[in-house]
């Protein structure tokens, strides 16, 4: 289970997040919305503490993330994978080398440096590339990919650390509509598939309620939503995005959560 306690995060003068307190069961699939600035972005980066709460603490099974340091900090951040929307890979190394540096918590540091890659990582590596029908364009210059396939290497980027949850921070915000069903369809076989818990920064409404079990909508910093996509009415919406919620209410509906997912026949060991 994952906690936020009362938490807050100012930047000087400014409260990007207000007092929010939320639970997130393990193997939840939770979107987050909101408009630009709503402090989402922010939200998620505490979770894994790239930012450092002001307030309040965060909490993952009964160990208080929000107070670790060194070496237990760096196991946290592997443990809660982040994907983020300019997909952070290294352009001008292949695409299994990116991959491979989710392993890094597992080796020791002389061994990452001289890419002493183990024949178990390369081979974890390449079941995650697999799985997301990008093992072609292993040997691939990540500079060299499409937008889509990036984001799937970012994705099989975070699989490999062994997470128990990944927080994608706007994964699809540059993406088109196909490589956006793609990307989503793959956080949500990871989700369903491993039980990785994956809470999903979105814009898109209709993307939210098409893939998420939960949405969180936040507003000016603080959580004015929590509940089944079902719950949230055009009214909440209008709250939520303001003068940006028929842009984000007229896009057309995806055809539905994904029915049947492909298999995934090769799995990375636990």
């Amino acid at each position: 289970m994952l906690v936020l306690e009362g938490v807050s995060r100012r930047f000087g003068a400014n409260a990007a997040v207000t007092d929010v307190s939320l639970s997130v069961p393990p193997g939840s699939f939770v979107g987050v919305i909101g408009r630009s600035g709503a402090g989402k972005s922010t939200l998620l980066r505490m979770m894994n503490r790239l930012v450092d709460p002001s307030e309040g603490r965060i909490l993952h099974e009964g160990v208080e993330v929000s107070a670790l340091k060194g070496a237990a900090l760096r196991a946290w951040r592997a443990r809660c994978a982040m994907i983020f929307q300019q997909f952070n890979l290294v352009g001008r190394l292949d695409v299994m080398t990116n991959v491979l540096t989710g392993r890094l918590n597992h080796v020791s540091m002389a061994r990452s440096l001289m890419r002493m890659w183990s024949e178990i990582d390369r081979a974890i590596a390449l079941s995650a590339l697999e799985q997301f029908d990008i093992a072609e364009l292993a040997a691939e210059r990540a500079e060299n990919l499409s937008g889509g396939q990036q984001q799937r290497v970012a994705i099989a980027r975070a699989l490999v650390q062994e997470p128990d949850i990944i927080l994608a921070d706007e994964p699809i915000a540059s993406l088109d509509p196909r490589n956006t069903r793609v990307v989503m369809d793959a956080l949500l076989r990871i989700n369903k598939h491993y039980g990785i818990t994956v809470l999903c920064n979105l814009h898109s409404l209709d993307v939210a309620r098409t893939y998420c079990d939960r949405l969180i909508g936040m507003a000016a910093g603080r959580v004015v939503f929590d509940g089944a996509p079902a719950r949230l009415t055009d009214e909440v919406a209008r709250e939520l995005y303001g003068l940006e919620a028929g842009e984000v209410m007229a896009q057309p509906r995806a055809a539905g959560r994904s029915r049947t997912l492909p298999g995934l026949e090769a799995a990375v060991p636990a």
